[in-house]
C-alpha cells in the first residue's frame, strides 16, 4: 500500500485551488499545479499526466459555469471541439518522440507577442464585435483548435492564454472568449488525460485530490470574473502572461 502523506494531500488541495481559481478564467493554473505535483516526489511525465486528470476536473467545471451564465457561442466552440480533441492527443503522441525544448523558445516569444499586443490595445476586448460565424472565421478558428490542442499535449503552459487570445482576434469579449477557451480547454485536456491514462502516466489519488480543490476553484474563478467583468479579465490575462514568460526566460536561462 502506498503512503499517501497528509501534509502532501493539504499541500495539493491549496496548491489546485489557487491553480484553478487562475486557471478557470485564464489559464496558467499549470505554473502552480505541475510544480506543485513535481515537489510531491512525482516523476516529470507523471506529474504532468496527474495534472491533466485534475485539470480536466476544473476546466470541466469552468465549462459549464461560463455555459450557464450564457458566455459561451455553442455553436462555434462545438464544431472546434473535435479539433482541439484531436490535436491533443497527437500532442501527446509527439512529446514521445520529441523534447518539448524545441518548442520553448517558439512559445516565449509568442507570450511576448500576446502580451504587448493586449497592453497596447487597450479597449480591446472590452465590447464585443463578434459578427458571426464566417468560412474565413472558421478556417483561423479550426487551425487555432488544433494548433493550440497539439500544444497543450505537446507541452501545455499557457494554453488557456492562447486560446483566450484567439477568440479575441475572433471578436469576442474577454469574458466570452475566456468562456469559448475553456470548452476547447476541456477538450484538449480530457484527450490528453486519455493518452497519458494508455501510458500509465497518472497518479490518481493524488489526481482526484486536487482535481476536486480544482473544481472549488474554478466555480469560484469563473463566477468572480462573471461579476467583475471583462476589464477584470483583461488585467488578470496581462498578469499571468506576463508570469509565464518570466517563468519561460528562467526556465530557459537555467537550462542553458
Amino acid at each position: 500500500m502506498e503512503d499517501i502523506s497528509l501534509y502532501v494531500m493539504l499541500f495539493l488541495i491549496i496548491a489546485g485551488f489557487l491553480a484553478a481559481f487562475i486557471d478557470s478564467v485564464v489559464g496558467g493554473g499549470g505554473m502552480i499545479s505541475t510544480p506543485a505535483l513535481l515537489a510531491s516526489g512525482l516523476p516529470p511525465s507523471t506529474a504532468l499526466g496527474t495534472n491533466k486528470l485534475a485539470s480536466t476536473m476544473g476546466s470541466f467545471t469552468s465549462m459549464i459555469s461560463f455555459m450557464r451564465n450564457g458566455q459561451i457561442n455553442k455553436r462555434l466552440v462545438w464544431m472546434l471541439f473535435p479539433l482541439s480533441f484531436g490535436g491533443s492527443v497527437f500532442g501527446v503522441f509527439i512529446v514521445q518522440l520529441l523534447p518539448p525544448d524545441v518548442l520553448e523558445p517558439i512559445i516565449l516569444v509568442l507570450l511576448i507577442i500576446v502580451t504587448i499586443y493586449t497592453i497596447l490595445k487597450r479597449d480591446w476586448g472590452m465590447a464585443s464585435t463578434f459578427k458571426g460565424i464566417s468560412v474565413s472565421l472558421l478556417m483561423f478558428a479550426g487551425t487555432a483548435a488544433f494548433v493550440i490542442g497539439f500544444y497543450d499535449g505537446f507541452l501545455g503552459a499557457g494554453t488557456g492564454s492562447f486560446l483566450l487570445f484567439a477568440f479575441l482576434m475572433m471578436g469576442f469579449n474577454f469574458v466570452e472568449a475566456a468562456g469559448n477557451a475553456k470548452v476547447l480547454n476541456f477538450g484538449s485536456n480530457i484527450a490528453a488525460l486519455i493518452t497519458f491514462i494508455s501510458f500509465d502516466s497518472v497518479h490518481f489519488i493524488y489526481g482526484i485530490t486536487m482535481g476536486l480543490a480544482m473544481v472549488a476553484g474554478a466555480y469560484m474563478g469563473v463566477n468572480f470574473a462573471i461579476k467583475k467583468g471583462a476589464a477584470y479579465v483583461k488585467l488578470l490575462f496581462v498578469i499571468v502572461t506576463i508570469l509565464l514568460i518570466a517563468v519561460n526566460i528562467w526556465e530557459y536561462m537555467t537550462a542553458s
